[in-house]
């Protein structure tokens, strides 16, 4: 996925001899990425990248960590071989945890004093479905 920040001001830092050389805002986004699989365990974190004005990142939502989100009680037996854990769990869409993503960062951000920071709507996504895709 990429996400871009409104009108491609460039809020995160610069790239210096061909290194990006994150500020505190370029920081923040970092951090939350991180963020992302603790507040959803079944979040599996890839590559992700902060340039000066947009981020790459490649994320996995692992469906056999999280449940069907319906009370599986009548189905008796096969329903004890899920873990707690994961009959609780529902897992949010794409959009969903990349609007959560967005929001604390922006939330972050301003309160560290870019009060005017925000995303450009949207983001680009693109599915990986092989290996040579992922490469």
């Amino acid at each position: 996925m990429t996400s871009c920040v409104k009108d491609k001001a460039c809020v995160f830092g610069e790239v210096v001899n061909e290194t990006m050389q994150l500020n505190k805002y370029g920081c923040i986004a970092e951090q939350q990425w991180t963020w992302l699989k603790e507040q959803y365990p079944y979040v599996v974190l890839h590559a992700f990248v902060v340039m000066p004005n947009h981020v790459h990142g490649i994320l996995e939502i692992d469906r056999d960590a999280v449940g069907t989100g319906r009370d599986l009680s009548a189905l008796g037996h096969a329903a004890e071989t899920e873990t707690p854990l994961s009959l609780s769990l529902k897992s949010k869409s794409l959009s969903q945890l990349i609007g959560a993503y967005k929001t604390t960062t922006t939330k972050l951000i301003r309160a560290a004093g870019l009060t005017d920071f925000s995303w450009q709507r949207s983001f680009h996504d693109h599915i990986i479905r092989n290996e040579r895709a992922y490469n």
